[in-house]
């Protein structure tokens, strides 16, 4: 994965101050490569009112909203104490499983929040093409992944639960796991869970050939 970062001057500093800050080479964009363990995406805030009939709303939104991430363009604000830098992102690679970490859990100095947004995605066929850079997609056949697990938390951070969406292989059908218990599940079911951690599975060339059969 590429990174690319841009160092941003004070907010506070006037306009003229801040126009000869970034002609230093300090504050240029640099781009680093970077291996990564699992891809983080980020939720949109949650709002915090409810609708004319007084209920609240759970949002929700797209997983290719979040996913925008890494498509090299959009950037991201990111503070430390002191400095603030502007970060995008941009895959070079993609391995045969990928695992998103949605970010549900914000932890301040008082307590942990959790973020309730639907994440709206589709099981099967989700394409990544366009989050690899130009010639990267010249040497990627397959671009194309499935969902094969899908773990869901429950509740409020403190005291919430687990539970767990597997894909059985063999016969296609998906099942849901939570302490010892083993339950069917229909697919369409699990978009609708506040979905924490995915496991998806590049199709290869043989598995696209079956699928368009």
């Amino acid at each position: 994965m590429r990174i690319f970062t841009k160092k941003l001057p004070h907010p506070d500093l006037p306009a003229e101050e801040k126009a000869q800050l970034l002609q230093n080479a300090e504050y240029q964009e640099t781009m680093v490569e970077s291996t990564f363990m699992y891809l983080t995406l980020d939720l949109p805030t949650a709002p915090l009112y409810k609708d004319e009939k007084e209920q609240l709303i759970i949002p929700q939104v797209p997983l290719f909203s979040i996913l925008a991430k890494f498509n090299g363009v959009t950037e991201k604000e990111y503070k430390t104490y002191k400095e603030n830098f502007l970060k995008r992102f941009q895959l070079t690679k993609l391995p045969p499983y990928l695992i998103f970490c949605i970010k549900r859990f914000t932890k301040n100095n008082f307590f942990v929040e959790k973020n309730p947004t639907i994440v709206n995605f589709p099981i099967t066929n989700v394409d990544l093409r366009e989050y690899l850079s130009e010639e990267v997609q010249a040497v990627h056949a397959n671009t194309t992944y499935d969902l094969i697990a899908n773990i869901v938390h429950d509740g409020k951070p403190s005291e919430g639960s687990y539970r767990i969406h597997v894909l059985h292989h063999g016969t296609g059908k998906w099942y849901e796991l939570q302490d010892l218990q083993v339950t069917d599940i229909l697919p369409q079911m699990i978009t609708l869970s506040e979905a924490y951690i995915q496991i998806w599975k590049r199709r290869e060339e043989d598995e696209t050939n079956q699928q368009g059969a």
